[in-house]
């Protein structure tokens, strides 16, 4: 078993995922990238240069006994699990009276029950540790809504309502559990908007910029060294909120 702490990042492929894998990577983690489409190995290769081990699996996350074994298989190459983010997302956004039943269940079972399976899998195994840190990736839009997006909002509401309560059952053995809310970050999900919509959005935002994905990185990281804070959702956002 490495001397190293390990984290799982689930949805690690790309954007705040891949930032976030990275930073924990220079922090000395080593990292264990689940993904679901987009194949990681230039990233994987990244990691490893800098000194840490890193492994893979693909997936998903919504799929409770793909969770399971996920987690496992970071348990069997690591004999631990140090962090565990869980960032994997999707949108599927449409104005209510257009969205879909099955867009709306989508986005909830990948970003809502996803996280819930991970918390709960990886969870067993930090209780017995008796520590850990738990990160889950939310939203702004979870604090403040956004028209078109009721089944994101809504997913990202229940992340943090998860979190919080997460927050207070595991407390007791030394486990912490956050939540992260971006604001408007440069990812592929922000980069589909026209500049008439993007330039809208940054004149809702007190810093006048978008975020970098490796701005969402850092604050993981602060919550993943910091095992006095635990229940507390950060708004990366430029003051958007």
């Amino acid at each position: 078993m490495s001397e190293r702490k390990s984290v799982l990042v689930t949805g690690a492929a790309k954007g705040i995922g891949r930032a976030v894998a990275l930073r924990f990577a220079e922090a000395g983690y080593d990292i264990f990238i689940n993904y679901h489409s987009t194949e990681p190995a230039e990233l994987v290769e990244q990691i490893k240069a800098v000194g840490v081990d890193c492994q893979t699996s693909v997936g998903d996350v919504s799929d409770f006994n793909y969770a399971k074994d996920l987690v496992k298989a970071c348990m069997d190459a690591y004999g631990k699990i140090d962090v565990l983010i869980n960032n994997a997302g999707i949108t599927r956004d449409n104005i209510l009276l257009g969205l879909k039943e099955e867009d709306f269940d989508l986005v909830i079972a990948t970003n809502l029950k996803g996280t819930f399976n991970m918390v709960k899998h990886a969870s067993k195994f930090m209780l017995k540790a008796k520590s850990g840190a738990i990160i889950n990736v939310s939203s702004v839009v979870g604090i403040v809504g956004n028209a078109g997006q009721t089944n994101y909002a809504a997913s990202k509401a229940g992340v943090i309502g998860l979190t919080k309560s997460a927050a207070k059952e595991l407390a007791s053995r030394g486990i912490t559990v956050n939540a992260i809310a971006p604001g408007f970050i440069e990812t592929d999900m922000t980069g589909v908007l026209t500049d008439d919509q993007k330039n809208v959005i940054l004149a809702d935002i007190p810093l006048k910029r978008a975020g970098k994905p490796e701005e969402v990185a850092s604050a993981a990281l602060f919550f993943a060294e910091n095992p006095y804070i635990t229940g507390q959702v950060l708004c990366v956002d430029g003051g958007m909120v």
